[in-house]
């Protein structure tokens, strides 16, 4: 039976990865620092729902904790890890940065450590489509250079990327990064401004739209996203054996068992249209604060994700109203509102 190590999976990716997992009757062994980045109490929820479930065990430390890490890894034997778990957030990486070197940086290092020790058949990384920084070429492809990050948080994540090559290098250790885009749905954080639209929208307060609206996503539906982490499982990089063995547009490296991948919806929604989607969700206007544009902000992502239907044949598809709709009625009854 295959048994995977989910780190973060009282977050709110990680919890629907566990769940998907489990319903297929995988073994999953969770780990959570249960930070108070945001509600605790969503997060001590998404792990009782999961702990309803046969197969499911989970440790409560932080990523930076080589020793609790190692434990919990070690107890869990995986054949599997996904490392989700990191410090999330574009804006509070301005106000407290350190908390991104402590967590992505040094826990990372000791979820690949781990790793390795374990010759995992495949280590699958969160990274993010914020490494694109100041990138105006759009879609984004995973062959581009992301050497123009615009915050800590990209940094990071960008260090983490290169991280995690060197080891699959030295190692011969299978390693897949992805890119995520704008991850929205149930279950979602609450840090997140479509979470913070419908709070307010519902509340009869002002919502905060940056750069006056001309701003544009690639919203990925949380389900969607889960989906291609699971078929990406499956489909462990081998290091080739020339360069001419790499196909065009994949991202493998020439020198390790290595690859990026872009998870999106490959579809460029313009913020206002975002907004109008949940107002209609919501059935009620939203009072609109224009704002300008945020510091270390984007004006926009936009994903190039064929890499991952040629390697899954997959790709997501739920559309932002479809999403939007799915959220609000979970947001509604979450909060009997």
């Amino acid at each position: 039976m295959t048994r995977v190590f989910i780190t973060g999976t009282a977050g709110f990716i990680g919890y629907h990865l566990a769940n998907l997992l489990l319903d297929e009757g995988i073994v999953v062994h969770g780990l959570d620092g249960m930070t108070d980045y945001y509600d605790v109490s969503l997060k001590q929820r998404r792990h009782q729902m999961l702990m309803q479930k046969p197969g499911f065990v989970a440790t409560e430390a932080m990523l930076e904790d080589q020793t609790a890490v190692d434990a919990a890894i070690d107890a869990c034997a995986p054949d599997i890890i996904v490392h989700l778990a990191a410090q999330a957030g574009v804006r509070y990486s301005l106000e407290n940065p350190r908390a991104y070197i402590d967590a992505n940086i040094v826990g990372t290092f000791n979820i690949m450590e781990a790793a390795k020790r374990h010759a995992v058949r495949h280590l699958l990384m969160a990274s993010t489509s914020s490494v694109y920084g100041a990138n105006t070429e759009m879609p984004y492809a995973e062959t581009m250079k992301a050497d123009s990050p615009m915050t800590i948080y990209a940094a990071t994540k960008k260090a983490t990327e290169a991280m995690g090559h060197a080891h699959a290098h030295l190692w011969n250790l299978p390693t897949t990064m992805f890119r995520f885009f704008t991850v929205y749905g149930p279950w979602g954080r609450p840090d997140m401004a479509y979470f913070k639209f419908v709070e307010a929208i519902l509340a009869g307060r002002p919502i905060d739209i940056y750069n006056h609206g001309e701003m544009y996503r690639d919203f990925t539906y949380v389900g969607d996203l889960v989906r291609g982490i699971r078929l990406l499982m499956d489909a462990a990089p081998v290091r080739p054996l020339t360069p001419e063995d790499i196909a065009p547009g994949d991202s493998l490296s020439p020198v390790a068992p290595y690859r990026i991948v872009n998870i999106g919806n490959s579809e460029k929604v313009r913020l206002l249209d975002f907004v109008a989607a949940i107002e209609d969700a919501l059935e009620r206007p939203a009072i609109r604060n224009m704002m300008e544009m945020q510091k270390g902000d984007v004006p926009a992502t936009w994903a190039d994700a064929r890499l991952l239907e040629t390697l899954t044949g997959y790709r997501p598809q739920t559309s932002v109203r479809d999403g939007i709709a799915q959220f609000v009625r979970w947001y509604r009854s979450y909060y009997q509102v």
